[in-house]
């Protein structure tokens, strides 16, 4: 079989990452959880490096997280909402935070010409990413709240008096 053809192993060097699961069933409720577990225990490992404003705002954001996961006990997750989590827990929150950390801590409170010093824009990339997942709770959420609407008027519909009826 030739190089190309063979499946990428995932580096398990950085143990401080969580590793993206790939595995069938990487995706189920159960799965997001375990990912979300992971990164929860990242960011508490790493608190004492971070501020305490980002460690507040990545754990509001995991929370938004798992409110999205647990909506799937209500309905199955939207593959939308699923690749919102994944993404977020297996990428864009690890690296946001792994990013900050490896900054120079004598660098982090230092202005660049943006304006910004790597402080804040740890805190507004947290931000963004927790805009994103509200988005996708609200979608969730309102789609149990259609989903409701359309079976009342099922019902309303299967069981009212038909314009039929004599």
């Amino acid at each position: 079989m030739m190089a190309w053809f063979r499946r990428a192993v995932p580096d398990r060097s950085d143990r401080s990452r969580p590793a993206p699961t790939g595995a069938p069933g990487g995706d189920t409720p159960p799965a997001l959880h375990t990912s979300l577990s992971d990164v929860v225990a990242v960011i508490n490992a790493r608190a004492g490096h971070l501020p305490v404003e980002a460690v507040v705002r990545s754990r509001r954001l995991t929370d938004t997280l798992g409110e999205i996961v647990d909506t799937s006990t209500v309905r199955p997750l939207d593959v939308y909402a699923v690749i919102a989590v994944r993404s977020t827990l297996d990428d864009y929150l690890p690296t946001t935070l792994q990013s900050y950390l490896a900054v120079d801590p004598e660098r982090r409170e230092v202005r660049s010409g943006s304006g910004l010093s790597p402080t804040d824009s740890l805190l507004q990339q947290i931000d963004i990413l927790q805009t994103s997942a509200s988005a996708t709770l609200l979608a969730a959420r309102e789609q149990d709240a259609n989903a409701l609407m359309t079976q009342g008027s099922f019902l309303e519909t299967k069981f009212s008096r038909s314009d039929l009826d004599l």
